[in-house]
């Protein structure tokens, strides 16, 4: 705790700094203006107690006052707000570390848009992990020879989506056994999966890697097309229309990509019209559906675009209920 702790007002450092958390476990740490500060750990909530305990009693927990939010986000700023007013602008800061800290409070709207938030009134602190090697068991269905597979990874939300999509950018970008590494560029729109902080990368995601950071999207993906060579591009929740427009763009330049999207299944899919339609022209070769069920980041199954049929290969044994 000690390195997040630091990041805190003084009142909360004090209480964080006496928790011995596992780390790895820890997700958020919530504060919300006049209630509970909130702990998630390993998908379990609890409250941050008056002596700097984890507690299940409500009534014993710390309450967050205005001044703890706003000193807390002063020192998340290294005391320059200004200087992160883009990122807070839509929603959030990076701290270094990777970590992510949603931002809630007024909007102040400036020509139909969000100008700056002020009276900000809860943070969201999202504990950033690098689980090295979590997407071994996915790469021996999206390599291919010495290429890879244009590939879809699929999952609700909090099942390790970004997670894997870092893993799985590292992989192929270092190489591993009898694959060698590839040229990969990732636009990080809300700087999660390469988690940059000062322009640096805060998780390895290889040595091959390019990471275009706080960069819509669609902007991204073809500035990376043009100026980068890349043999893969990886985005993180695809949805609208523009993006599968800069996906075909990608594709028809010969390049490969990895995308991530929420969704539950298939037939969710077919609910998302311009994902569905990239589908459907069978601009994914695969579809990698994640889910919880044994911890975060299960893979649960592979559907094969081309044949129409599930993969089960390896471990995969779970479809029956997706089909």
């Amino acid at each position: 705790m000690e390195p997040i702790a630091n990041y805190f007002s003084s009142s909360l450092k004090e209480k964080m700094q006496r928790l011995s958390l596992d780390g790895k476990l820890l997700q958020e740490i919530r504060l919300r203006a006049y209630k509970p500060v909130i702990i998630y750990i390993d998908n379990e909530e609890f409250f941050l107690s008056v002596y700097g305990e984890i507690t299940k009693d409500i009534t014993s927990a710390m309450v967050t006052m205005p001044k703890d939010i706003a000193d807390t986000l002063e020192l998340m700023s290294e005391y320059s707000l200004y200087s992160y007013e883009e990122e807070i602008r839509n929603g959030y800061i990076t701290i270094k570390g990777g970590h992510r800290v949603g931002v809630v409070g007024k909007a102040v709207i400036e020509n139909n848009k969000i100008k700056t938030l002020k009276n900000i009134s809860g943070l969201n602190i999202r504990i950033s992990h690098q689980m090295v090697g979590c997407a071994d068991k996915i790469l021996m269905y999206i390599l291919n020879g010495c290429s890879i597979y244009n590939t879809l990874i699929v999952s609700p939300p909090k099942c390790g989506k970004t997670t894997i999509l870092r893993d799985v950018a590292r992989q192929i970008s270092d190489g591993r056994e009898r694959f060698k590494g590839l040229n990969v560029s990732i636009v990080d729109e809300r700087s999660e999966i390469a988690a940059c902080f000062n322009g640096m990368s805060q998780n390895d995601v290889g040595t091959r890697t390019d990471v275009l950071d706080g960069c819509p999207k669609v902007c991204g993906m073809r500035i990376l097309l043009r100026a980068m060579s890349p043999d893969v591009v990886i985005v993180d929740e695809i949805g609208g229309e523009e993006d599968a427009g800069a996906i075909r763009d990608i594709l028809n330049a010969g390049i490969k990509v990895v995308c991530s999207l929420h969704a539950a299944d298939l037939e969710d899919i077919k609910n998302k019209k311009y994902v569905a339609d990239l589908i459907n022209e069978k601009a994914f070769e695969k579809i990698v559906f994640l889910s919880n069920k044994r911890g975060i980041g299960t893979l649960d199954s592979v559907w094969d675009v081309k044949s129409g049929r599930w993969d089960t290969r390896g471990r995969i044994s779970e479809v029956g209920g997706r089909r």
